[in-house]
């Protein structure tokens, strides 16, 4: 093999390593699956939880390596991705309630009295920013 091929593979495995780390890290000393399973109540499926997590990771790092075209109608799809967003959604809250990052922020820029405005702002800014990505971007509009 080519010795630039060998270094690209071993940058990608370290890059692969660090990231994955990265992410365990974040979910363990975090406490963010126990604390979305204390917020939705479902304390009893914590298990269920953490093999979601762990399968979705794997799958998903083996899919964007082989950049797959699944086919499916969109009907289909829909509910898909609408459940994907709603469970990362879900644990964006978890982790934002354990770091208390908007209180924080409220404080820092001073918009105490309207953190609902920046509530408002974030969960708009992400439905428009993300309605923007599939119907532009994946459309074929660039």
């Amino acid at each position: 093999m080519n010795a630039q091929i060998i270094l690209v593979m071993i940058i990608g495995f370290a890059e692969g390593i660090a990231v994955g780390a990265g992410f365990v890290a974040f979910l363990s000393v975090l406490g963010i699956i126990p604390r979305l399973t204390q917020i939705t109540k479902t304390r009893h499926l914590i298990r269920y939880y953490e093999w979601a997590i762990i399968v979705g990771a794997v799958i998903a790092s083996w899919l964007s390596l082989r950049n797959p075209v699944l086919g499916l109608p969109r009907a289909i799809m829909v509910p898909i991705g609408l459940g994907a967003g709603v469970f990362i959604g879900m644990l964006a809250a978890a982790l934002t309630e354990v770091l208390n990052v908007l209180p924080i922020l409220t404080k820092r820029i001073g918009f105490i009295d309207k953190i609902l405005l920046l509530l408002m702002a974030i969960v708009l800014g992400k439905v428009f920013g993300s309605l923007f990505h599939w119907t532009i971007f994946v459309d074929g509009g660039f």
